[in-house]
């Protein structure tokens, strides 16, 4: 849909569906009345004694009601569905061909390990860009089995990848609750009172240490901030993989992110090295030499040792909670 498909409908209809609009002409001045005259008769009628008094001319004002349509469908429209995600392997940096093809689908956790400057960056790089062989590593993506659509690496609204990463810094004079509703106006949700009450919910759910809805974004602790914006980012991103730096970092509670994360049907790709989080994941993608050396599936032992390291976390956080509290640890 396009501003050229809106012209020809009745205001009343359009007023409906895009409010948007009104909004728009009413900050020139115009006024609006809802009725059966269509866009296009609209604009046309326009007194032109009434836009110089104005100070715009018609066509200019044309052009800009044609920008800023487009620009707000383009938010609006919901994005392909992404079914699947291949990942077609390229070469390491000796030029060793990583031979595979990889397969993940929504609501998949894959946990990508290795040492420092081993790659990770450059998988997830290659990722985002939608590589079609054309980066350093040769790489290819496929979107549902295909060579996937232009919009996916150059639209701005298109975002393949969402990130969060460890380091997060607020800078804006907002509130929380602020915070998340000016997010999630701007993507045109239905009912955004309800969605910003569900999110900061959750991120409470995630968070350490619990937040109010008043309080400011920049007094949010690093484990609160990850929590908010993982809340946000499951409930109201519209990127269908998201990626998390060292989540064991974060101060959050991580199966309760996992879990969210998933149930929003998201593809996790998770670089870690916590032995807990790598074996909650699907599969684990192990980089070395700027190339995939091996890709290690989660098996039934892996499951059962997963148990034991958890109550053994468990016991941790429970000492950690001591120490908080102001506790000694003379007996544990």
């Amino acid at each position: 849909m396009s501003y050229y498909d809106l012209l020809p409908r009745p205001l009343s209809e359009l007023l409906a569906e895009h409010p948007y609009i009104e909004d728009f002409l009413s900050s020139f001045g115009l006024e609006v009345e809802p009725g059966q005259e269509s866009l296009q008769d609209y604009l046309v009628n326009l007194n032109p004694d009434l836009l110089e008094d104005l100070g715009i001319g018609a066509e200019q004002l044309q052009q800009s009601l044609h920008d800023f349509i487009n620009g707000m469908l383009a938010l609006d429209d919901p994005l392909d569905q992404v079914n699947s995600l291949t990942l077609i392997g390229g070469f390491n940096k000796s030029g060793t061909a990583e031979n595979l093809e990889l397969t993940l689908k929504p609501g998949e956790v894959i946990c990508i390990v290795g040492p420092t400057g081993s790659g990770k960056s450059r998988l997830l790089a290659d990722i985002e860009w939608v590589a079609q062989g054309d980066t350093p590593t040769g790489r290819k993506i496929l979107i549902n089995g295909e060579v996937p659509d232009s919009k996916w690496r150059f639209s701005t609204e298109h975002k393949l990848v969402a990130q969060l990463s460890q380091n997060m810094n607020f800078v804006m004079d907002l509130s929380a609750e602020e915070f998340v509703r000016m997010h999630a106006e701007s993507r045109l949700v239905t009912e955004p009172e309800k969605k910003v009450e569900m999110i900061l919910k959750q991120a409470n759910e995630l968070a350490g240490e619990t937040f109010l809805p008043d309080t400011p974004i920049t007094s949010l602790s690093g484990g609160q901030s990850r929590a908010l914006m993982i809340a946000d980012m499951a409930c109201l991103s519209k990127s269908p993989i998201v990626l998390i730096d060292e989540i064991e970092n974060a101060g959050i509670d991580r199966k309760k992110a996992l879990d969210l994360l998933m149930r929003e049907e998201k593809i996790v790709l998770m670089a870690t090295h916590d032995p807990i989080l790598a074996l909650m994941g699907d599969k684990r993608l192990v980089i070395k030499n700027g190339g995939i050396a091996r890709i290690i599936e989660a098996s039934a032992a892996e499951r059962k040792n997963l148990i034991a390291l958890e109550e053994l976390d468990n016991k941790l956080l429970a000492l950690r909670n001591r120490i908080r509290s102001g506790e000694t640890l003379e007996s544990i």
